[in-house]
């Protein structure tokens, strides 16, 4: 992607919000076919982006939305498991991702590249963004300096590094956000309107929300609970 083309992608999604279109395997709403009316109707909502999982639903969704397209694919079997290797990062590209989002953490990853090394490969062979999902300031600074064009608090309160916070990690996020030379955007636990303007005021460059938009089953449950008093 020229320099050109990277600066108008993340000009629109500056202080604006992706919306996460995801459902867990087993549930009703796994097709990609139900995933990309979550993604029509957050465009339509106003979303200024879209992160997506899983190839067929990322190419789905690429296809006929006209938003950006984060994308990426989880892997199961070890710690790290979004998008764990550059072969599986090159396909979620060529599925129609505008910005490809991969684990950045400081772990040992499975087909033995550094995070600088899967980076520098993907900016060679695509033109996609690389945004690095990371769970501490130590990820986010070395992600950073592998070559991330993004960084994300996605992985906050998930590695063992921080203690997973009820909310978004603010903290975190007003800590690194003048440390940082690349957009930081938050990701992970941001249930509420409040908790999204509440990221962006501890300076986020833009945020992302997945399951208080587009999980019906955990919003759900958030009411039951409320109802029953727990």
């Amino acid at each position: 992607m020229t320099d050109q083309r990277s600066a108008d992608l993340l000009e629109r999604l500056r202080s604006r919000l992706v919306v996460s279109c995801q459902a867990y395997p087993g549930e009703p709403l796994r097709t990609p076919e139900a995933m990309l009316g979550m993604a029509l109707a957050a465009e339509r909502g106003g979303a200024a982006g879209i992160r997506a999982q899983g190839l067929d639903d990322i190419r789905l969704i690429a296809s006929q939305v006209r938003l950006p397209v984060i994308g990426l694919l989880k892997v199961s079997g070890g710690d790290v498991f979004i998008t764990p290797t550059l072969d599986d990062a090159l396909a979620v590209v060529e599925a129609g991702s505008d910005v490809v989002a991969i684990d950045g953490t400081r772990r040992p990853r499975p087909d033995g590249r550094t995070l600088a090394e899967t980076i520098a490969a993907l900016h060679e062979q695509t033109d996609a963004l690389v945004m690095a999902d990371c769970g501490s300031a130590d990820d986010a600074l070395a992600a950073q300096d592998a070559g991330a064009d993004i960084v994300g608090t996605t992985l906050a309160g998930y590695t063992g590094e921080r203690e997973k916070t009820h909310g978004p990690d603010l903290d975190l996020i007003a800590a690194l956000a003048p440390r940082l030379r690349v957009p930081l955007v938050a990701e992970g636990r941001i249930h509420t309107p409040a908790d999204a303007r509440a990221a962006l005021e501890a300076g986020a460059f833009s945020v992302v929300v997945g399951t208080a938009i587009t999980h019906p089953t955990t919003i759900t449950s958030w009411f039951v609970d409320a109802l029953e008093g727990r």
